[in-house]
């Protein structure tokens, strides 16, 4: 698990110099939170041909090419070269397809052997001689002689945000890292490790490159966080408003306040009707609907994470019966409450 910033240490106490300093704004209270968990870990000797279709998840995927080379697709975006090097992060987690050239017929990547090396890191290779048929998607099609295969790390990996924040709501389908490197210049540091590890094969790359692939998914999004920052319009744009993003970073703090247009207006020290007006030409929605949505994202987490009964999160939420809050939140989320806790 990785952190963007460090926490002070369980019980220290600031200097004197530290204490009562402006809060943090929105958007940097969310990069000190966020935190990027890795479900599982797997390191793919693929021997051309080959292609290999991934499932839509609901974490995060995330591929790094050590050696050879790739071809990504997605189902909204055409073909598009990998080189040794290349790192991409998918993190709403969609269906795609990676193979050594487009033309592969692709095989799901769960029908493939894996080999454990610990409890959520495998070994997958494409040698494997019940699977191969299958995994070239080309029977009998043998691998050239002499072609060294393509070594590509792959990752799955959990946000601590939930899919309804807008932050992760406004994250591309795909992330590159190379199109990112030159805002991070921790991103190719963290490149060339992951590339060095690879080709070096040494005892215990797979667990190293593990760590390493949380430290570059971070960067990643932190790259492209401050890249949109430059985006004069969306959330982004919106929280770095002072008085806008005064606004959202409140609701955001307290979820659990009844928060109506009045209180939210004289927070912002605008009339009711030109904050609403402003609100939802920034947001693209009213200020009914971001609250009614930042409320429901945070029963979804406390129903699904911490096991909360609904009851309780309707009464937390300021709703009157647990029949009216579920109403809600089956408007919000699509689903009822009850499929969080399943889920």
């Amino acid at each position: 698990m990785l952190d963007f910033l460090s926490s002070p240490a369980e019980g220290a106490t600031l200097p004197p110099a530290a204490v009562g300093p402006e809060p943090p704004d929105l958007l940097t209270q969310i990069l000190l939170g966020l935190r990027l968990d890795g479900v599982e870990y797997g390191r793919c000797v693929m021997h051309a041909p080959w292609a290999v279709a991934f499932p839509a998840l609901p974490s995060a995927r995330f591929h790094f090419v050590g050696s050879g080379g790739a071809w990504l697709r997605t189902r909204s975006a055409d073909w598009q070269r990998l080189h040794p090097g290349d790192a991409v992060l998918l993190p709403h987690g969609s269906f795609h397809v990676l193979a050594s050239a487009p033309d592969v017929t692709p095989v799901d990547i769960d029908l493939l052997a894996r080999r454990p090396v610990s409890e959520n890191i495998y070994l997958l290779d494409g040698r494997d001689p019940v699977h191969s048929g299958h995994f070239a998607g080309q029977a009998g099609v043998p691998q050239a002689p002499g072609q060294s295969p393509d070594v590509v790390f792959c990752g799955a990996l959990r946000f601590n945000l939930d899919p309804l924040h807008p932050l992760r709501a406004m994250m591309p389908e795909v992330m590159l890292a190379g199109d990112l490197a030159r805002r991070d210049t921790t991103v190719p540091v963290l490149l060339d490790a992951m590339e060095r590890e690879v080709a070096q094969d040494r005892m215990g790359a797979c667990a190293i490159l593990a760590r390493l692939a949380d430290a570059l998914a971070a960067s990643i999004i932190r790259a492209w966080v401050e890249c949109s920052c430059n985006n004069p319009t969306g959330w982004i744009a919106a929280v770095r408003c002072p008085r806008i993003g005064k606004v959202i970073a409140a609701i955001h703090a307290d979820p659990e306040r009844d928060w109506n247009v009045p209180l939210l207006a004289d927070l912002m020290g605008a009339s009711r009707s030109r904050f609403a007006e402003s609100f939802t030409r920034t947001m693209g929605e009213s200020p009914a609907r971001y609250v009614a949505k930042v409320k429901m994202s945070q029963a979804r987490s406390w129903i699904a994470r911490d096991g909360m009964r609904v009851a309780v999160a309707a009464h937390r939420l300021g709703y009157e019966s647990e029949a009216s809050f579920s109403r809600a939140y089956k408007r919000v989320i699509g689903q009822p409450p009850s499929t969080a806790r399943a889920q």
